[in-house]
This record gives C-alpha cells, sequence and structure tokens, in this order.
C-alpha cells in the first residue's frame, strides 16, 4: 500500500508541474494578458483563446479514451462526478470565481503557479483566496 500512495503522489506532482508550466508557458500567469482578454470591448487580446481552445482539443480526447479504458494507469478506478445539477450555490460560486478572475486576472491555477514567477503580487491573491475558501467553510456549516 505505500508503494500505491507513492506512485499516486509522484503523478499528482508530475501532473501539477505539467499543468504550472502549461499555464505559465501559454501566459495564463500574466494577469494582464487575462485582464486584456476578457476586454471584449477594449483592446481585446485572443492568444488565451488558443490556450482554451487547446485544452478543449486535449480533454476531447480524453473524454473519447475514458469510456475505452478498464481503470486509470495509475489507480484502480475512475472518480468522475456524478451530480449534474444547477444549484444556486453553483452559480453565485461561478459569479463569484468570474468576478475575481476579473479583477485580479489570475483564478486559482495559475495563481498558484504564479507564485513562481512574481511571488509578492501572487501570495497577495492566493492568500485572499485562502481567505475566501475558509470564510465559505464557516458558512456553509451554519447553512
Amino acid at each position: 500500500m505505500r508503494q500505491k500512495v507513492t506512485s499516486e503522489a509522484l503523478v499528482a506532482l508530475v501532473s501539477g508541474v505539467l499543468f504550472g508550466a502549461g499555464l505559465a508557458l501559454g501566459g495564463m500567469t500574466d494577469p494582464a494578458r487575462v485582464r486584456g482578454f476578457l476586454d471584449l470591448f477594449g483592446d481585446w487580446d485572443p492568444t488565451l483563446a488558443f490556450v482554451m481552445g487547446g485544452a478543449v482539443l486535449v480533454m476531447a480526447v480524453a473524454w473519447l479514451i475514458q469510456p475505452r479504458m478498464i481503470h486509470p494507469l495509475f489507480t484502480d478506478m475512475f472518480t468522475l462526478p456524478g451530480v449534474r445539477d444547477i444549484t444556486p450555490r453553483l452559480v453565485i460560486g461561478a459569479g463569484l470565481f468570474g468576478v475575481g478572475w476579473g479583477l485580479a486576472g489570475l483564478c486559482p491555477g495559475p495563481g498558484i503557479a504564479a507564485l513562481v514567477i512574481e511571488p509578492v503580487s501572487a501570495a497577495v491573491f492566493v492568500a485572499t483566496m485562502l481567505v475566501g475558501m475558509v470564510l465559505v467553510r464557516l458558512f456553509e456549516k451554519d447553512a
């Protein structure tokens, strides 16, 4: 069992490093570029559309291959989401995510990757994000 945990941790680490490198290479860790992409009626920067298009193509291939696999390469079973309900919590969360993305020019993945490139400004974003996550947990306990 110890060996399995180690291999899963290694796969997670390599996946995270590849994801972070892709975000940096694609310009997703540059808040100015992200805000430029979101500014449809100003000085619009369409370059991130190609990054998203590449991600959609990779996931389309993954979704075609996954049903043909008996199990994933590095674990015993797939853990895919089963719930597809659109709830007020989901809509509000998506709205807050979008507002934060537009204001900061970062979302969680690129924000964490940006810690390597611009540690001071990214740390402010990541710290604020973590405070928001704690606040959500506090409010959810009361609900």
